[in-house]
């Protein structure tokens, strides 16, 4: 099993100006990695494509020249299913030599027509996706529930179109995060691997990321089984830390109905609510970034550490 990261680990260093796309593929290795996912959703206020700062075709060469210096895999996180917006991706995707993209439906909000819209903007790019040899990943993205996102590939029904099995984001769903795992992992074309905990701000929970191991899922339970029960040869560590987000269904939309057990037991929030609200963590303060920046530095050397010990434990090639 190949283990990769994902540029969101390092944020607030690319929304701070500190790393690029190439300094993140150095250091994914550094890390001893074998492949990096690369975030191209825009970032208010910042130009370029996310991490990418431009879909020029002399600029994707560079990137992709960097990545296979690694001998690297390469995959990209992108949102929507708009098939203008999803072609362009995929152009890019066959540039850089990425073989898989992550997409989502909903746009911080459930929204109940863009589920139903996906499938036939999705068949539509089937014929590209076939000719490049790309995969398209539909993700559990904090809004939607393993059934909803099962639904959308049943309904596309093609080899190049699966699941994005992300590890956490079910919880802001209220779906356990196994029990989500499970469902998903048959259809899994890649992940995101992760660690939440449940915190109280004061106003209401907030589901929080944390370092892989120091949270309350049972990562070793998802990797079991994404190990067993899917076909996946990699697996993608997400270090969502520090961020925090609010629940985006009714309780018990995915089975879950209030907080307090398990994944969702409440836990003091990892800075303290004087200093810095759970809400504000992605975008902090400018006196606090160099130490967020710090924190977030040692939250990936964690799970990276953390996820290459599952490998060795459950992996044997």
């Amino acid at each position: 099993m190949k283990i990769g990261l994902e540029t969101e680990s390092f944020h607030l260093q690319f929304i701070s100006g500190r790393m690029d796309i190439f300094q993140f593929i150095r250091k994914t290795a550094e890390l001893g990695l074998d492949g990096v996912m690369i975030n191209i959703v825009r970032w208010p206020g910042l130009p370029g494509w996310g991490t990418l700062e431009s879909f020029e075709p002399e600029y994707l060469m560079r990137v992709r020249d960097e990545i296979r210096k690694y001998g690297f895999f390469a995959e990209i996180d992108t949102n929507g299913t708009d098939p203008g917006h999803l072609t362009q991706v995929i152009e890019a995707a066959h540039q850089i030599g990425a073989d898989v993209i992550r997409t989502y439906c909903c746009f911080g909000k459930y929204d109940a027509e863009r589920l139903r819209r996906a499938p036939e903007d999705i068949k539509r790019l089937v014929p590209l996706l076939k000719k490049y040899r790309i995969r398209l990943a539909v993700e559990n993205h904090e809004e939607e529930i393993t059934d909803e996102i099962i639904q959308i590939i049943k309904e596309v029904g093609s080899p190049w179109v699966g699941a994005h099995c992300d590890i956490g984001n079910g919880m802001m769903a209220w779906e356990d995060p196994v029990e989500a795992v499970r469902k998903l992992a048959p259809y899994a074309n890649t992940t995101h691997f992760k660690d939440h905990i449940v915190v109280h701000d004061g106003e209401d929970y907030r589901v929080c990321g944390v370092p892989a191991g120091t949270g309350n899922i049972d990562l070793e339970q998802c990797f079991k089984i994404l190990v067993e029960e899917s076909t996946l040869t990699r697996i993608n560590v997400e270090m969502c830390f520090p961020y925090a987000i609010f629940f985006k269904r009714e309780p018990g939309t995915g089975g879950v109905f209030q907080v307090g057990e398990g994944a969702f037991k409440v836990e003091r929030p990892p800075y303290e609510l004087d200093i810095i609200k759970p809400l504000d963590y992605y975008y902090p303060p400018a006196h606090l970034m160099d130490k967020m920046i710090e924190d977030q530095e040692k939250g990936v050397e964690q799970s990276v550490k953390y996820t290459l010990a599952l490998r060795d434990k459950y992996c044997r090639y």
